[in-house]
């Protein structure tokens, strides 16, 4: 009786330490692979290929005149609006501390 369940205890410990180490080279396989599979290349590759533009281009990737002015246009109407400030510029705000006043406490 005591070897019976001795036995199933020993096989349920075998199969999971089987299921872990199986999944554990699984996910070290995927790690230590150092080749992409050909999508996640092509991704890869294509995000190079923008960084590179847009630091070439200093703005907006792949954009035409039109472009430059539709935001021309709504800098301007922003500026309309709301003042004159530039509005590609982030404001500098000031905040003072307010000035409090001490209260005695009465004494009782």
């Amino acid at each position: 009786m005591i070897l019976q369940r001795l036995s199933t205890f020993s096989s349920a410990i075998k199969s999971a330490t089987l299921v872990t180490l199986r999944r554990n080279i699984g996910v070290t396989a995927v790690a230590f692979n150092k080749e992409l599979d050909p999508v996640q290349k092509l991704f890869v590759d294509k995000i190079r290929e923008y960084r590179t533009k847009r630091q070439a281009s200093a703005g907006p990737v792949d954009t035409g005149p039109e472009y430059q002015q539709d935001l021309e246009r709504e800098l301007f109407k922003l500026k309309q609006m709301y003042g004159k400030a530039d509005m590609n510029t982030f404001p500098d705000f000031k905040f003072e501390d307010p000035k409090f006043e001490a209260i005695e406490k009465p004494q009782s």
